[in-house]
């Protein structure tokens, strides 16, 4: 039988394996334990996204977007615990990598311009109080539009000689118009139904703040913006942008189970407006 001479090497090209042997004591490389890291967050988004879907109350589908990154996630923590990103050409890599760096350092530095009104509060004596709208549900405002109603309220009965403006077109899911349900509640609560002006046509918050103006000097009259924490960063820019000359914030809170889901949604929202020349 012949014996196989110990010069002799089996050809690389016809190994089909590659065997990763790890010492005793010895570290794992570095992207085995990125992918592990990975693994729990893309679990942890699609647990978020399913929490939502089952749990909570919503008026878009935005919260889709937790699923569609946890499978990312899983899928490149994958691909590093199986090192089989070595196929992949290294100018890939880098740009990647370049491209993941710029995302998170624009999303870290919107959160924080978001975070910077999160407590906004405004001066008493305002001549409007916009609020903005938000989900109407059959049996009421949504969580979230409730949150902004109650806080305007307090405004007004603070200040009886501000006027408020609430503005919501009807969306498809909802029963009527969110300014017809914002306005059935503020006189329900008491407020005077002279006071409240109705905006029933805008679909976004650049619509709401639009045709709100439409109702107002925007350079004479002082202006309080009403809306939740995590909106009040881009409503005032929009606000700034649609030539408002003397507005203030009121920020109202939110409920925290959906705030994570906001924060990202509002960090898109004012990368999508700063591109279209909004602010």
């Amino acid at each position: 039988m012949h014996k196989r001479r110990r010069d002799e090497l089996i050809p690389y090209n016809k190994t089909k394996r590659v065997i990763y042997v790890y010492r005793r004591g010895k570290k794992r490389p570095a992207g085995v334990w990125a992918g592990g890291v990975l693994l729990g967050l893309g679990l942890l988004c699609l647990l978020y996204c399913l929490f939502i879907l089952l749990f909570v109350s919503f008026g878009t589908w935005f919260f889709l977007t937790w699923g569609a990154g946890g499978l990312v996630l899983l899928g490149w923590g994958l691909l590093l615990l199986g090192q089989r990103t070595e196929a992949i050409p290294r100018w890939i890599k880098i740009c990647w990598g370049v491209l993941v760096g710029v995302g998170l350092a624009a999303f870290v530095v919107v959160e924080g311009l978001i975070f910077t009104e999160f407590g906004a509060s405004a001066r008493p004596g305002a001549d409007y109080c916009i609020i903005l709208g938000a989900q109407m549900k059959a049996n009421g405002p949504s969580n979230t539009l409730q949150r902004r109603l109650d806080r305007a309220l307090a405004y007004l009965r603070e200040n009886p000689e501000t006027l408020a403006i609430v503005s919501g077109c009807q969306g498809s899911n909802e029963p009527v118009s969110e300014a017809r349900g914002m306005y059935e509640y503020l006189v329900g609560a008491g407020i005077a139904p002279e006071r409240i002006l109705l905006e029933e046509a805008s679909r976004n918050t650049c619509e709401n703040l639009e045709f709100s103006g439409r109702l107002l000097n925007r350079q004479e009259n002082s202006v309080v913006l009403v809306t939740n924490n995590f909106h009040m960063f881009r409503a005032l820019r929009l606000a700034d942008g649609a030539g408002y000359g003397h507005v203030q914030g009121l920020a109202a809170s939110s409920y925290p189970w959906t705030l994570p889901n906001n924060l990202l949604r509002e960090f898109m929202g004012v990368v999508k407006d700063f591109f279209a020349g909004h602010f």
